[in-house]
C-alpha cells in the first residue's frame, strides 16, 4: 500500500506564537502514524513562490494523512498556524 504524505511550505510571521502549533501538532502526527522526513533546514527555491520553511511528514498510507488533516482536533490546532504563518499544505499519496 502506498504511503501518504503531508507536505507544508510555510512562512512564519510570529515565531513565538507558532511554537504552540508545533508543540500541539507533533503528538497528533505521531498518533496517526506520521513521522517527520523534513522539518525545516536549509533550502533554496530555484523556481516558484518562496516560503521560509518546508516540512514533509510520512504516514503509513494516504488515508492516515487525510484522517489527521481533516480531524476536528487538528483543525483546531491548524488555526494557530493560520493565524501566525502563511502556508500551503498538500496531501499526497506516494508510489
Amino acid at each position: 500500500m502506498p504511503k501518504g504524505y503531508i507536505i507544508g511550505h510555510i512562512t512564519v510571521n510570529d515565531p513565538d506564537a507558532y511554537q504552540e502549533y508545533i508543540r500541539r501538532d507533533t503528538p497528533m502526527i505521531e498518533a496517526h502514524g506520521g513521522r517527520p522526513i523534513v522539518r525545516g533546514g536549509t533550502s533554496e527555491v530555484p523556481e516558484g513562490e518562496a516560503f521560509d520553511r518546508h516540512v514533509i511528514f510520512e504516514f503509513p498510507d494516504y488515508e492516515s494523512a487525510k484522517a489527521l488533516y481533516y480531524s476536528e482536533e487538528y483543525q483546531e490546532v491548524a488555526a494557530i498556524r493560520r493565524a501566525n504563518a502563511t502556508s500551503m499544505i498538500v496531501l499526497v499519496e506516494g508510489v
